[in-house]
């Protein structure tokens, strides 16, 4: 089971910018899934951002499309989540998994990586 470790979240001003970083265990590959997921109190968790490692795409949620870009380092074994425009309503729990199998991002993906973290708070607000 690949494990992951989050940070980078914090208490930010709305507008401002935020980079989560999610570390990873080591793997053969290059080429891998990648799926970020929130949850804020009272409400699912639901996801934000996934990588497709079958076709190179990145299905990002509608309310954070246009500000928030996941990217990758493979030689630090590490995944990134850019946040950038941040609004009280980005305030949650941030989570992150990777995965060396198929992951169909454009289903409900937060159920199919076999683990998350154990996520990193984001606060935003003025």
């Amino acid at each position: 089971q690949l494990q992951v470790v989050e940070s980078g979240g914090g208490l930010v001003q709305p507008g401002r910018s935020l980079r989560l970083s999610c570390a990873h265990s080591e793997f053969t590959v290059n080429n891998y899934a990648i799926g970020w997921s929130r949850q804020a109190p009272g409400k699912e968790r639901e996801g934000v951002a996934c990588f497709s490692s079958s076709d190179g795409s990145t299905n990002y949620g509608d309310s954070v499309k246009g500000r928030f870009t996941i990217s990758r380092d493979n030689a630090k074994n590490t995944v990134y989540l850019q946040m950038n425009n941040l609004k009280p309503e980005d305030t949650a729990v941030y989570y992150c998994a990777v995965d060396t199998g198929f992951v169909n991002c454009y289903s409900d993906y937060v159920r199919l990586f076999d683990s998350w973290g154990q996520g990193t708070q984001v606060t935003v607000s003025s």
